[in-house]
């Protein structure tokens, strides 16, 4: 069986359609900052590569583990050694701490959903009630939060709406993996310019498929 944390979601429409996810639209920006994160490894003499599948599997760990501690369910930790559960102990500490005394009652968590007016597919990690208020979450496991965070969340916002899910708050939960990396809860305020810059990405991925379409044909 594959491992419960890793498995790719497919998205379609009502009609069967495949669409694109949140994720692969935003794909089209450039991200500077993983450059120069690359850059720097380099200098140390470290393989961004591994360096960077490694804190991937740590972040999809804790994202699991999360979910699961949401769900009340126990975790199949069956494919992790015990480094992996080590590296995940500091960010899960993090998250317990930094949300302590909240109230949180999930109505969605992680469940895949499909905009079928502007064709795009999502999964928000969380969706419930705070305190009381009807909240997205969305759970970032890293050192800062990034722009592309914001339209992510914007999309999920406007997913969410579309299904009939009110949404009163809107927040980035960001989780260090390491030590001096920290806790943050982040709040996204106004989120419509976030939306049509997602908008702009949606433009610019299909036209460049598209694009690569027509000079497959050319060549043809």
């Amino acid at each position: 069986m594959p491992n419960p944390a890793k498995i790719h979601t497919v998205y379609h429409k009502a009609d069967g359609t495949r669409v694109p996810s949140v994720t692969t639209y935003l794909g089209v920006l450039g991200k500077p900052a993983l450059i120069h994160w690359a850059w720097e490894l380099g200098v140390q003499g470290l393989d961004y590569r591994k360096v960077r599948d490694q804190a991937g599997d740590t972040g999809t760990l804790v994202h699991y583990l999360i979910l699961c501690q949401l769900k009340e369910e126990e975790p199949d930790l069956s494919y992790y050694t015990p480094q992996d559960l080590a590296s995940a102990a500091s960010p899960m500490n993090k998250f317990n701490e930094g949300l302590k005394g909240k109230i949180l009652e999930p109505i969605l968590l992680e469940t895949p959903l499909v905009s079928e007016t502007y064709g795009f597919g999502g999964t928000p990690d969380f969706y419930g009630r705070v305190d009381g208020v009807l909240t997205l979450l969305d759970f970032k496991t890293g050192k800062e939060v990034y722009q592309e965070a914001f339209y992510q969340v914007a999309a999920y916002k406007r997913l969410l709406e579309e299904l009939g899910y009110g949404v009163e708050c809107a927040k980035i939960i960001r989780i260090g993996k390491s030590e001096d990396e920290g806790f943050e809860e982040r709040a996204t305020g106004n989120l419509e310019a976030h939306w049509e810059v997602f908008l702009a990405c949606k433009k610019i991925y299909e036209l460049q498929k598209q694009i690569r379409k027509t000079g497959k044909e050319e060549k043809e």
